[in-house]
């Protein structure tokens, strides 16, 4: 009798763990790993980072698997231009995605030979240091290195390989109303609005991200758990995103 009642409470307490789990992921912080280079220099393959779910409010897009439980977004709040978010493509509504918010609803957006227009504005570009990015097999790729300034007067950095890549040209656009225009950092190495993305729906942001909690280079092999601390990237742990 005593085995049974001491099952029956380690289930209960796996079961109300897993509710408070799924709770704070749905309500108020969700862990993301970044898998790709899109926006470097801002973000880094390895980093894991907290997205706050309450800052845009709820859509059924919060929820794991994204539960039809109403539609649109309740006790919502809109983004902010230069807000880096992560939301889902809406070519499947499905995949997790993470970029910066350039354009808002109404907006104009136009590139010409990399340089980006916002309502009729080419935006102010200033000269940073080269940006090199070190590959598998640690070869350096060189990138041109920008801050760029945003109407409301927020910086940020990009990269470019050339203002002459195949997306440094794009034909001016209208931003429906309810939908975003969202790029990434690393503006040659990126599939956004201007590419496979598309307009994002307001439904579709799953939440703002928000601080690194921790990075670490994997291009080793996982099973060498000795060089594990080398590979800690210390200094960007705990670092807020801009």
């Amino acid at each position: 009798m005593e085995k049974e009642e001491n099952l029956v409470d380690t289930i209960k307490t796996i079961v109300y763990a897993i509710l408070i789990a799924v709770v704070i992921r749905s309500l108020w912080f969700e862990p993301f790993k970044i898998p790709s280079g899109s926006m470097y220099p801002t973000l880094h393959v390895g980093d894991y980072l907290f997205v706050s779910k309450y800052t845009y409010g709820y859509s059924k897009h919060s929820f794991p698997f994204s539960l039809p439980l109403f539609d649109g977004r309740i006790w919502d709040d809109e983004p902010k231009r230069g807000d880096v978010v992560v939301f889902k493509n809406p070519q499947d509504n499905s995949t997790d995605f993470i970029k910066r918010v350039i354009g808002l609803p109404g907006d104009k957006i136009m590139l010409k030979k990399g340089r980006l227009y916002i309502n009729g504005r080419q935006l102010e570009r200033k000269n940073e240091q080269e940006f090199v990015i070190r590959n598998r097999v640690g070869g350096a790729e060189r990138y041109n290195q920008y801050v760029e300034v945003l109407p409301e007067g927020k910086e940020h950095f990009i990269l470019e390989v050339s203002d002459y890549e195949i997306n440094d040209d794009f034909d001016e656009v209208k931003i429906p109303e309810g939908h975003y225009f969202m790029m990434g950092d690393n503006r040659d190495r990126s599939d956004d609005s201007r590419v496979n993305v598309g307009f994002v729906p307001y439904e579709n942001l799953v939440g703002k991200a928000r601080f690194l909690f921790f990075s670490h280079n994997d291009k080793d092999a996982w099973y060498m758990p000795w060089t594990w601390p080398k590979k800690i990237r210390w200094s960007r742990l705990f670092n807020t995103i801009d």
